[in-house]
């Protein structure tokens, strides 16, 4: 063998021993294992009695090393952090509200979103060169995706639209019957409409930018979360079924039904009170608590809750009993197909999660403190926003509507899809959840949903408030917050009942865009941004100095002792400022 042929193998020996010995130092040293890090200052409350440390906790750049025990304590830790966002929207879309499943169907729905958040976290990570090309898939950096809220008033509105034109089946007493089908074709129209945002990560981001600025972005935001704020507060009453109503008589005169234990009807102050208790754990934890449990002060107040209502007999552990002990992906499946009037409404939804997957990105750059501009910076964007899409599809795929970025995890370790992975695996996990009391479950996302409307303003924020903006705000909120407050307004405009079913899918298409408030805000807000012209005092003005320079050299010299310079004016020389 020659000593060309010898040299690669050495290296690669070499290459190999160096992984050898990085993973002996992580797995059989001290510094591998905890290092220096002050684990104490992770579980210190923030109590007026004690002394706070004035140390600053340590940063971990993108490619720096972590002593393992750190990493796996706050994986779990954003685990945790994640869990609610992620359990929230599939309880909601197949509970009562939603097509009504059975409850096997909902545990199974609650794994497989934690399994399909695990891995399709790894994806967003992980960068991939697409061959022979400029472009990317995923961002290379530290963060998660998590099952966007935004799906959530889109999919009621159309499950109700479906429920009206039999789609769907209704029972004697008006309640939901179980429709799977409605479910399939809510992610398979998701499937398809991911193409939308897979085809915007090819745009330049200027130009993403110039579409979707905060003015359009900002408002449909809040319509999200305050649409999805109904549903929470109603959950916190005791439900969000025919129960709502409370009949007189009947199956559902008591929440969630007559039967179950416990059972009251709505609005009782016990489920308030349960509710209460959630909302008000949140808010101790954020104020005295130490920093692991503010991270994970929404997952504490739902704890609590759950452990008073167990103790005081809301629960019913027969789902739990019956659950199998392991769950994954596919185990249940639906029948996709494309339901017309949701296309227009979903490809909104996969905008927003673009512009969404855009600042959260900026974010998790700006925590990182890696550049935010460049062209290394525009390709982790466009990498983002592609694996945004296509995990839009293949968690349709996997039967999980559409993911987002989440921004709640900037600087999140890896080993937090990890733990998803497995609390997604153990079914018994995933029925526990499913069987908390609706008012548990309120006080939790009432929180949760306000924190998406939040969002949405600090994006507001970001807006200079001139009469254009503020003309482009009052009309787009105008018609959002009014089709939200007054969901059915538009339901009685087209009149049509004849056999043409592609008309009557046009119809409903438009009315289910009417009707979902963000998305007609969206709509509104883009089309007025991109025609509205700016106004005069919307141009920057020319340098002060540079006005006062000019007018100088056109007067002719005057003395300070001069009427006008008590009214204001100055001699100015070249190189001052004006003060």
């Amino acid at each position: 063998m020659g000593e060309a042929d010898s040299l690669p193998r050495m290296g690669e020996r070499k290459t190999l021993a160096d992984r050898a010995n990085s993973l002996r130092k992580t797995f059989f040293t001290k510094n591998g294992l905890v290092g220096d890090y002050d684990y104490a200052f992770l579980f210190r409350p923030n109590l007026p009695f004690l002394k706070k440390s004035r140390r600053a906790s340590p940063f971990f750049g993108l490619d720096d090393p972590m002593p393992l025990v750190l990493a796996m304590l706050l994986g779990f830790q954003h685990a945790l952090a994640m869990l609610a966002g992620i359990m929230t929207p599939p309880i909601i879309l197949s509970g009562q509200g939603g097509v009504n499943l059975p409850v096997a169907w909902q545990q199974y729905l609650v794994s497989t979103s934690l399994i399909v958040c695990g891995i399709l976290s790894s994806i967003q990570i992980t960068r991939f060169h697409v061959w022979k090309t400029p472009y990317y898939i995923g961002t290379g950096l530290i963060s998660v995706v998590g099952t966007s809220f935004a799906i959530i008033p889109v999919a009621t509105g159309a499950f109700t639209q479906m429920y009206a034109n039999g789609k769907c089946q209704l029972a004697e007493d008006g309640s939901r019957l179980p429709c799977p089908d409605a479910y399939g074709a809510l992610i398979g129209t998701c499937a398809v409409c991911a193409l939308t945002e897979i085809g915007l990560s090819f745009l330049p981001t200027g130009v993403l930018r110039r579409i979707f600025p905060p003015i359009v972005t900002g408002p449909t935001v809040i319509l999200i979360g305050v649409s999805l704020i109904e549903s929470g507060f109603q959950n916190w009453a005791g439900g969000a079924g025919l129960c709502a109503a409370r009949p007189d008589s009947g199956f559902f005169s008591v929440c969630p039904q007559e039967g179950a234990p416990h059972a009251l009807p709505w609005g009782s102050a016990e489920y308030i009170g349960l509710g209460f208790l959630v909302f008000v754990t949140i808010l101790l934890c954020e104020r005295f608590g130490s920093p692991i449990m503010k991270s994970t002060s929404v997952i504490l107040g739902l704890l609590t809750g759950c452990i008073v209502a167990a103790a005081c007999g809301y629960f019913d552990d027969t789902g739990i009993k019956s659950a199998p002990v392991g769950s994954f992906i596919w185990v249940k499946t639906f029948n996709l197909s494309i339901y017309g009037p949701l296309v227009l409404p979903i490809m909104v939804v996969f905008i927003i999660c673009a512009c969404e997957a855009i600042g959260d990105i900026t974010a998790t750059c700006d925590v990182s403190r890696l550049d935010v501009e460049g062209r290394l910076f525009e390709s982790r964007i466009q990498g983002g926003v592609l694996a945004d899409g296509l995990n839009g599809c293949l968690a349709a795929l996997m039967t999980i509507t559409p993911m987002s970025t989440f921004a709640q995890n900037n600087g999140v370790i890896a080993l937090t899809r990890f733990f998803l992975i497995v609390a997604g695996i153990f079914a018994k996990f995933s029925a526990a959840l499913v069987a908390i009391p609706a008012s548990v479950l309120g006080g939790m996302t009432t929180f949760l949903f306000c924190a998406v409307a939040v969002s949405g303003m600090a994006i507001v924020n970001r807006v200079p408030f001139n009469r254009r903006t503020r003309f482009i705000l009052t009309a787009s909120l105008a018609l959002g917050y009014g089709a939200t407050l007054v969901p059915t307004w538009f339901s009685y405009v087209f009149t049509y009942q004849g056999s043409n079913h592609a008309l009557r899918g046009f119809y409903d298409a438009l009315v289910l865009v009417c009707e979902t408030g963000f998305a007609i805000t969206a709509f509104v807000s883009m089309i007025l941004n991109l025609t509205l012209p700016d106004e005069i005092e919307d141009i920057p003005a020319a340098d002060p100095e540079e006005d006062v320079l000019e007018k100088h050299e056109s007067e002719p010299a005057s003395s300070p002792d001069d009427g006008e310079y008590a009214k204001g004016r100055m001699h100015v020389e070249p190189g001052k400022e004006i003060v």
